[in-house]
């Protein structure tokens, strides 16, 4: 598929430039029309019937997990649904056993999702050991290697930053943690869809998705990789129908992974618009979406730096598929506000939920970053309008 197939799909992006990838996607037709097709002739529960309609949305449901399997390389009962990547962090943060005075190590650049959690660990008597990345947003390992003893719980962090994307040497830092025998976890919000994704390079313990950024996915999806060898040290933290495969009146039984995990009613159309989803990636092709986003984000970076009074985070050959940048003497709202109302053009402005990583940088007196993001379906045409707008904003009110 090319570029011009893709916004043919997406009728949303005819009315605006979209560069807020990062925060979520528009979704393609073929990716509603899945979910559609789910309401209008098999809108049934899954696992509690044996009527045909009931099977076909467990069924339609199991080939999803099995597709997103497929994509990332691992056995289908690794995959466990959930709404988000926050979901997908929180299980692992509350379902694994910390005892008292063991720690977490994360980065100082993480999303609140991927921080926040761990921190509240603190209430468990489980330390957090921050380790500060460098100016450009990428982590040094012997950092990491540093700060480890022999409480180290685990080690959790970005495959790319949210905030200036930053791409972290994730399989480096897996060989350190099975080398040490720590836990690990990554947080592939901003990598999954936008590059080939091998769980088994990564060698995490646990790998959190969203469904609706880079995949194309549906809102309210998203996934948990969870190797099988330590699935068992992981438990429920949402407990009721289809987790359990035996209840008495003093004692349950948990069910098989992954449903001890997914309770309740699933988000059945958003699991199987997430299949058809992976089937629209896969039939772009993942080495087209990479090429192309590495050439735009070039272009991008390459062409804001050259507006005077911008500041541009991050260094070109470390970051993909973003841009975080401020205009000297604006608000970085100020300038969203005033890109939208010019030219239509959909940037994100802010902490992007990340407040510590903005600290990091040196963009916090400026209220964040204006951070502009892109995938497959964006233009050449639309980043050089991006590029030529910010230079109009910067000459008539930066300083």
């Amino acid at each position: 598929m090319e570029v011009t197939d893709v916004r043919a799909d997406i009728p949303f992006l005819d009315e605006v430039i979209y560069l807020d990838a990062a925060s979520t996607t528009p979704t393609p037709q073929p990716v509603v029309d899945a979910m559609c097709e789910y309401y209008q002739h098999f809108n049934s529960n899954t696992g509690r019937g044996a009527y045909r309609t009931a099977v076909k949305a467990t069924s339609e449901m199991e080939k999803a997990r099995e597709k997103i399997a497929k994509l990332i390389n691992c056995d289908a009962q690794e995959i466990i649904f959930t709404k988000n990547t926050t979901e997908a962090v929180n299980l692992v943060a509350n379902g694994l056993k910390f005892n008292k005075g063991q720690s977490v190590v994360v980065p100082n650049i993480e999303h609140h999702s991927n921080f926040v959690p761990w921190l509240n660990l603190h209430n468990r008597g489980v330390k957090t050991k921050i380790i500060k990345s460098g100016s450009d947003g990428v982590l040094d390992v012997s950092d990491i290697e540093d700060v480890i003893d022999k409480n180290t719980k685990l080690i959790t962090i970005t495959h790319v930053s949210n905030s200036i994307g930053s791409i972290q040497p994730v399989e480096e830092i897996g060989e350190l943690t099975r080398e040490n025998n720590i836990l690990y976890m990554v947080d592939a919000a901003q990598s999954v869809g936008h590059m080939s994704i091998d769980v088994n390079k990564i060698n995490a313990d646990f790998i959190a998705f969203p469904g609706h950024k880079g995949l194309l996915g549906p809102v309210g999806t998203g996934f948990l990789y969870c190797k099988k060898e330590i699935a068992d040290a992981l438990s429920p933290v949402n407990l009721g129908g289809g987790t359990v495969s035996d209840v008495t009146e003093d004692h349950f039984k948990l069910a098989d992974v992954p449903a001890r995990f997914e309770g309740g009613t699933q988000n059945i159309s958003g699991i199987i618009g997430l299949g058809a989803a992976v089937d629209y990636i896969n039939r772009i092709g993942m080495g087209k979406i990479e090429k192309h986003g590495r050439k735009l984000t070039k272009i991008m970076y390459d062409g804001i730096s050259e507006i005077e009074n911008s500041i541009v985070y991050g260094h070109p050959e470390h970051i993909y598929d973003m841009v975080g940048f401020n205009i000297n003497g604006v608000n970085c709202h100020d300038v969203a506000k005033i890109l939208d109302e010019q030219k239509t053009i959909c940037v994100r402005s802010g902490m992007h939920c990340a407040i510590p990583a903005i600290r990091q940088i040196g963009a916090f007196e400026f209220g964040g970053t204006v951070r502009a993001s892109i995938h497959y379906y964006n233009t050449e045409e639309e980043i050089k309008t991006l590029i030529d707008t910010l230079d109009e904003i910067s000459r008539f009110l930066g300083n």
